[in-house]
């Protein structure tokens, strides 16, 4: 049965460099950043992303994150892989559950998650996870 969990990870670190930059506002960047639960059992996160930046400030990012905590009663850590855009005001993330990432409790975890966001909701990033304990 598919359970689903929607939160806010607080972000408490966000460091992004450029690697690669173009004379008309396009780049290429890395991100690592670092994320708090909020009190609903999921403990804390981190990801990596890699980002085009379009001469716009528009961009396409893929991903790949961390979480630990607990779900649906069973405590451990899981990895979610993906891909998002930000359109200027609203950055959105589909990702999937890597197969055989789950930890502890969460061994055979299944699912997937997104997330679509504003400056308005910062410090914190809303996401949905949609999932199945095995």
């Amino acid at each position: 049965m598919t359970e689903i969990l929607e939160t806010k990870l607080e972000i408490t670190s966000w460091d992004e460099k450029p690697y690669r930059e173009f004379d008309d506002g396009r780049k290429f960047s890395r991100a690592e950043v670092t994320l708090a639960g909020t009190g609903d059992g999921l403990e804390r996160g981190s990801f990596e992303s890699l980002l085009y930046y379009r001469a716009d400030g528009t961009s396409e990012y893929v991903s790949i994150m961390e979480i630990v905590g607990t779900l649906g009663g069973r405590s451990g850590s899981f990895v979610l892989q993906g891909t998002g855009t930000y359109d200027g005001t609203t950055a959105r993330g589909v990702t999937a559950i890597v197969p055989g990432s789950g930890t502890g409790d969460l061994a055979g975890i299944s699912g997937e998650a997104e997330s679509a966001s504003t400056h308005a909701d910062y410090p914190h990033m809303p996401l949905t996870i949609r999932y199945e304990l095995a």
